[in-house]
C-alpha cells in the first residue's frame, strides 16, 4: 500500500507563512491498494489539490471513506473535481447520523444547496453512490479490505483499519480516549473506570498491529484539561494508543490550527522527551508526506 498526506491540520484551514512546511489544509489521505485501488480518508480541504492530481488519470473510481461529519473532514467534498465529470465513479462512505437519523447521503445532501453551493446533487455529472457503514463489518475495495471501528467523539467518528497483502494501517479520525467523568472518592468511580478500560481494550484490540498508526494528536499535555470533551487526543494519548497496539510507525495529525511550524515541532519534541523509549518509529504528518508499507 502507499498512503499520501493532503491535509493535516484539525478544525479549520489554516495557510500562510506560519504553516509552510506541515500544510494549512484540512485532513485528506491518500491510500493505493497495491492493485492501484484508490481510497481517500475524509474530505477535508485536502481533498482539492489531491482532486487536481487525479485529473490526469480519468476516468476516476474512488472510494471516499468519511469519518465524521464535522466540517474540517468534509468540507472539500463539493471541491472533489471527478465528481463533476462524467464517466467517473465515487462511492462515498460512511456512518448513519443519529441526529438527523440519515446515511451517509446526508453529507452531500447538506452542502450542496444553492444556499452554500452554486452545483446541486442532481448536477453531479459521476455516478456516486452512498455506502452507509455498520461498525465492524469490513469492506472489500479491490484487493483492500477496509474495517470501520467506532471511536469516541461529540458525533459518531469511525476510524478506519485498512489491510492489503499482510500490511495494515489505522486512521483515527478525530478521537479523544475515554475518561472518568467520576472522582475517585465517588461510588460510581470503579464501575466506570472497569468500563471504559474495557472499552479501552476492546479498541486497541480492534486496531492491532499496524505498520502505519495514524492518530489525532490535536493538542499538547497541558492544552487538554482546557479540551475535555472536545473530541481530541494528544500527543501522549497517540503515543500511548501504539505502545499497546504494538504500531511499527506512528504518524501524528490533525495539527492544532494556531500552530505555527515551529511550534508544532518544539511540542512535538517535548512529547517525545516524556516519551524517550516509544517503541516505533515516530513522525508529524505534512502535507506531501508518502510513505510506502
Amino acid at each position: 500500500m502507499r498512503v499520501k498526506m493532503w491535509g493535516v491540520r484539525g478544525s479549520i484551514p489554516s495557510p500562510g507563512p506560519r504553516t509552510v512546511r506541515y500544510g494549512g489544509n484540512t485532513t485528506c489521505i491518500e491510500v493505493r491498494s497495491d492493485e492501484d485501488r484508490l481510497i481517500i480518508l475524509d474530505a477535508g480541504t485536502g481533498i482539492f489539490p489531491l482532486a487536481q492530481s487525479l485529473l490526469a488519470r480519468l476516468p476516476v473510481e474512488a472510494n471516499i471513506f468519511i469519518t465524521h461529519t464535522h466540517w474540517d473532514h468534509i468540507q472539500g467534498l463539493p471541491f472533489f473535481v471527478p465528481l463533476h465529470i462524467p464517466g467517473n465513479v465515487v462511492r462515498i462512505h460512511g456512518a448513519f447520523d443519529l441526529i438527523t437519523q440519515q446515511g451517509v447521503e446526508h453529507v452531500m445532501n447538506v452542502q450542496l444547496q444553492y444556499s452554500y453551493f452554486p452545483i446541486r446533487e442532481a448536477e453531479l455529472k459521476a455516478a456516486v453512490e452512498y455506502l452507509t457503514l455498520t461498525v465492524g463489518e469490513p469492506v472489500r475495495v479491490g484487493d483492500a479490505t477496509v474495517t470501520p471501528i467506532l471511536m469516541n467523539h461529540p458525533v459518531t467518528n469511525l476510524g478506519y483499519r485498512i489491510e492489503c497483502n499482510g500490511k495494515a494501517l489505522f486512521f483515527t479520525g478525530d478521537h479523544e480516549p475515554w475518561r472518568n467523568i467520576y472522582a475517585p472518592e465517588d461510588p460510581p468511580w470503579a464501575e466506570y473506570q472497569a468500563l471504559i478500560e474495557q472499552r479501552q481494550a476492546d479498541l486497541d484490540a480492534a486496531i492491532g498491529p499496524v505498520d502505519l498508526l495514524i492518530v489525532d494528536a490535536a493538542y499538547t499535555v497541558a492544552e487538554y484539561p482546557q479540551k475535555i470533551g472536545w473530541g481530541h487526543g494528544t500527543f501522549d494519548t497517540g503515543l500511548e494508543l501504539a505502545r499497546r497496539t504494538g504500531a511499527r510507525r506512528l504518524l501524528c495529525t490533525h495539527h492544532e490550527p494556531t500552530r505555527s511550524d515551529d511550534e508544532l515541532e518544539r511540542v512535538f519534541a517535548e512529547a517525545l522527551a516524556r516519551h524517550p523509549d516509544p517503541g516505533c518509529e515516530v513522525m508529524l504528518a505534512y502535507e506531501g508526506l508518502e510513505i510506502t508499507l
